[in-house]
């Protein structure tokens, strides 16, 4: 006698919902018109027969008390069984009857990249576009036919799309349905193709579009632009297009989450002294007072004037760093006036002596990024 439960892949204290479940899983995949061949075959007998043995309750308890109801050899089905009836009493459809597919279909989504500069990333704008992509054919406006031509239903399917076939098996005669070899299971056949699109109901084109850049935008940021993508086969809906933007380095800007970094170099003398210089950035010159006694990695903060806030209010800062030059040709009396500062301030014989790294420039710009 078989064991129904292992045939399933059951516990034999499985409900009478896990035993159909477990049913409808192997029925799938093991009916010889989805996995033809010789084990197949007999596998999808001993699981039916399993199924029509467990999901009856008397029969069940028959089985469990150590009675075949069929004593092993009945196969649980008549003469004249279909697939499509499985399919209608536990998955809520037939297997035929499914009629043409539609010539329609959505169009692929694409995705495209795009460059823009750092200012666009900083207050948006308009970028241009050119993509290559599927269009609607603008001769026969998606339909296929040769204009003044038309469709016509096959006459191998009669318009179903599908066609029907029985077939002798170990279950008796079965019928089967399969996709219209004449009409590709659309139904209609298409005489005379579009000279432009043979038949397909899009071509290739270039397309140029005006892309809206939002204030804020970084590296990787991907704009979803729904209904821009390839136009579908016979004229179906277009999917969607993704734009993925890439911003471009800047000469003088670098940005640090929604910052802005830039250097100004200072001779030695000015920072020592303090003075006032003029600053371009993206809104316009500002005049930025550079401290006494300003050191190399000093920062001085233009707060909002950085990259606007991609999903929030406001902006980012400008973090100027000062780059403090050393000079490196002196003549004879600009060499003579520093050593006169230097025994001025006592500084002709430095001790040199070593410090922490945290205490020293580059510790200093390293907290200035990081606490940006």
């Amino acid at each position: 006698m078989n064991d129904y439960y292992t045939d399933l892949g059951v516990e034999r204290s499985a409900t009478a919902e896990e035993i159909k479940k477990a049913y409808r899983k192997k029925a799938r995949t093991l009916h010889p018109d989805v996995n033809p061949g010789p084990e197949a075959e007999e596998e999808f007998k001993r699981v039916s027969q399993a199924y029509d043995v467990l999901s009856d309750e008397g029969k069940r308890r028959q089985y469990d008390m150590g009675a075949d109801p069929y004593g092993g050899a009945h196969d649980g089905f008549g003469q004249g069984f279909s697939f499509s009836d499985i399919m209608e009493q536990f998955f809520g459809t037939a297997a035929g009857g499914r009629g043409p597919r539609s010539r329609q279909t959505r169009g692929q989504d694409a995705l495209v990249g795009l460059r823009i500069d750092l200012e666009q990333a900083v207050f948006g704008g308009t970028q241009e576009l050119t993509v290559d992509t599927a269009q609607t054919c603008g001769t026969c406006t998606g339909d296929g036919a040769q204009p003044g031509t038309s469709r016509r239903t096959c006459d191998a399917c009669g318009g179903r799309g599908e066609v029907q076939m029985v077939q002798r098996s170990f279950l008796g005669q079965v019928m089967t349905s399969r996709p219209c070899a004449a009409c590709q299971g659309f139904g209609e056949v298409i005489p005379n193709p579009c000279h432009e699109c043979s038949g397909q109901g899009r071509v290739r084109a270039r397309r140029t579009m005006n892309i809206k850049i939002p204030a804020g935008v970084d590296s990787g940021t991907r704009i979803h632009l729904a209904g821009e993508g390839e136009v579908g086969m016979g004229g179906g809906p277009a999917g969607d297009l993704f734009v993925e933007l890439r911003v471009q380095d800047h000469p003088t800007f670098r940005r640090e989450g929604d910052d802005l970094h830039a250097s100004i170099a200072l001779p030695m003398t000015a920072a020592a002294l303090g003075t006032t210089v003029s600053f371009t950035t993206f809104d316009g010159d500002r005049e930025v007072e550079i401290r006494r006694g300003t050191q190399p990695g000093d920062t001085i903060v233009l707060d909002g004037l950085g990259v606007t806030h991609l999903r929030g209010q406001g902006r980012g800062d400008l973090v100027i760093h000062a780059d403090v030059r050393t000079p490196t040709r002196l003549d004879g009396r600009q060499e003579q006036l520093l050593r006169d500062l230097a025994e001025t301030r006592e500084e002709t014989n430095p001790s040199g002596e070593l410090r922490d790294l945290d205490d020293s420039l580059m510790g200093r710009l390293r907290h200035a990024f990081k606490g940006r």
